[in-house]
């Protein structure tokens, strides 16, 4: 993995916002780098499902505050609706 790589999730792209975000924390992003990519993916399905840009960006901070806290599922998110029950995409 290069320096300052954002890696993805396994079933959703990483949008370009959430990108930026973690690219300009370092602490999140070494954090982001280091769980999974199915906790990356639920994360990113957690931003991408908000509804108003205003929900988005806040899920965005919060995605950052809770890397930065050592969280690796985001909270209080029953998990992304495009994963099946075994866990699988």
């Amino acid at each position: 993995m290069a320096v300052g790589e954002v890696l993805g999730g396994v079933v959703h792209e990483l949008p370009d916002d959430l990108k930026v975000a973690l690219e300009d924390n370092p602490v999140a992003l070494s954090a982001w780098n280091d769980i999974t990519p199915l906790a990356r993916n639920e994360f990113i399905c957690w931003v991408t499902d908000a509804k108003q840009a205003g929900t988005r960006e806040r899920r965005i901070r919060r995605t950052q505050e809770e890397l930065e806290e050592g969280k690796r599922r985001p909270c209080c998110w029953p998990g992304c609706k495009h994963r099946e029950r075994t866990g699988k995409p």
